[in-house]
């Protein structure tokens, strides 16, 4: 027999050793639960951290080397050095111009990637705001210097720039592509935007007429106080038309070719983003600081320019300063209208070309009041004169909804003159 007192204690004995075994299981399980949890956050933070290392260097190969244009970007550095080494405004001028050229393209490039992820209508407005940065950020360093017609004269350059240049070589280079057939585009959309160039026009051509014919309430007076009221309606309609254009009708503004596309293959493949959301925001604020460094240059050596190459200063802001602005939306226009997708492509230029009638401009005659600039909408009668036809000449070519290249000659050559007329045009401050 066993006594009480040994069967106790071989319980005990018993028990200690299964009790210390599920104990010591227990911790080593919690052990091992803690190891690979630690093991799985290394996993991701060494996953992190190579894809990050993987996609900083094809982010900037995409956009800093992969495309030719970039052979252009060491002219920015190169002005800024003959600015403060040599003050030759001529050749500051020319190497900040050519310095812009690939900067507001590798804008257009960034716009278009981040509208892969916002879709086609919302992609045409960033790519027509992005695109006309440049145009912003110049008008506003030559407002801050007082020089009120050169931010007159480039943003009415701008605007006959997206609709006769950008326009003409986008239907041109598209018309030559699919020759065989008949590119068409959304109507509706186009009357609408032509509706709101004729209310731009007409905001543009009441100061002119009320300056010119001297029946003026106030003289000097009333034609200010007419421009900054018409720059609060036209600021209203713009605001108005976005949420129309993003709320209220967006099937108005759906892609006529998605309808009855048959070679949706070929463009599927084609469309795939480079770089993703966020790099392609990121890269377009860099790419903005830059251009408005480089715009300060280039504003401050324009006069100087003008004299050194003797060319008159609205030949420089009409034709050359929205040529180098326009770069992005001329690659963009260009590449969609070869695409067959002249929907986009009248978003960009014609989008554009509304956007700074109907933004731009009025919302520099708004800074100009705060800054206490004496910014108006009298562009004078031949600047005036010129906006007006160029619109009618464009609503013409838009009233059918179909393009060709014979239709993009015409508003090449359009431009040609228009480029022309500059050309031996003085303006009356000048001549005065």
């Amino acid at each position: 027999m066993v006594s009480i007192d040994e069967k106790t204690d071989l319980e005990y004995d018993e028990e200690i050793p299964f009790s210390s075994s599920s104990a010591t299981s227990k911790m080593e399980a919690l052990d091992f639960e803690m190891i690979h949890l630690h093991s799985r956050a290394e996993l991701a933070n060494s996953w992190i951290s190579r894809h990050i290392r993987m996609r900083v260097p094809n982010s900037i190969y995409f956009v800093l080397i992969k495309a030719k244009i970039n052979v252009l970007l060491p002219f920015g550095p190169l002005a800024i050095l003959l600015h403060y080494l040599t003050g030759q405004h001529g050749w500051v001028f020319f190497f900040s111009l050519v310095g812009i050229v690939p900067l507001a393209e590798r804008l257009g490039y960034a716009t278009e990637q981040l509208a892969f992820y916002t879709g086609p209508t919302v992609g045409g407005l960033l790519n027509a705001t992005f695109g006309n940065a440049t145009e912003m950020i110049i008008s506003i360093y030559a407002l801050k210097n007082g020089m009120i017609r050169v931010v007159q004269q480039s943003l009415l350059g701008s605007i006959l720039s997206n609709m006769l240049l950008v326009l003409g070589c986008a239907f041109f280079t598209g018309g030559i592509v699919h020759y065989q057939k008949v590119q068409v585009f959304n109507k509706s959309a186009a009357v609408v935007n032509s509706g709101l160039l004729l209310m731009a026009v007409m905001g543009l051509t009441f100061p002119a007429v009320l300056h010119f014919t001297h029946s003026e309430v106030h003289f000097g007076k009333s034609e200010l106080s007419l421009s900054r009221f018409s720059s609060c309606v036209m600021l209203v309609a713009y605001a108005s038309y976005l949420f129309f254009q993003l709320r209220s009708h967006r099937n108005l503004y759906s892609p006529i070719e998605e309808e009855g596309n048959q070679g949706g293959d070929d463009s599927d493949e084609e469309e795939a983003p480079e770089i993703t959301y966020w790099e392609a925001i990121g890269w377009l604020a860099l790419l903005t600081v830059w251009v408005s460094i480089l715009s300060g240059y280039l504003v401050d050596a324009i006069q100087g320019a003008s004299d050194s190459f003797n060319m008159p200063v609205a030949f420089i802001s009409v034709i050359l300063l929205p040529i180098v602005g326009n770069a992005a939306e001329h690659a963009s226009a260009i590449m969609f209208a070869m695409k067959d997708k002249l929907d986009i492509t009248l978003g960009v230029a014609i989008g554009s070309s509304t956007q700074i009638s109907m933004f731009v401009i009025p919302f520099c005659v708004v800074v100009g009041w705060i800054m206490g600039q004496r910014m108006d909408l009298n562009f004078q009668l031949f600047e005036t004169a010129t906006l007006f036809i160029t619109v009618l000449v464009v609503a013409f070519m838009l009233q059918e909804g179909t393009s060709n290249y014979f239709k993009g000659l015409m508003l090449i050559l359009c431009y040609l003159i228009v480029a022309a007329s500059f050309f031996v045009h003085v303006d009356p401050s000048e001549g005065e």
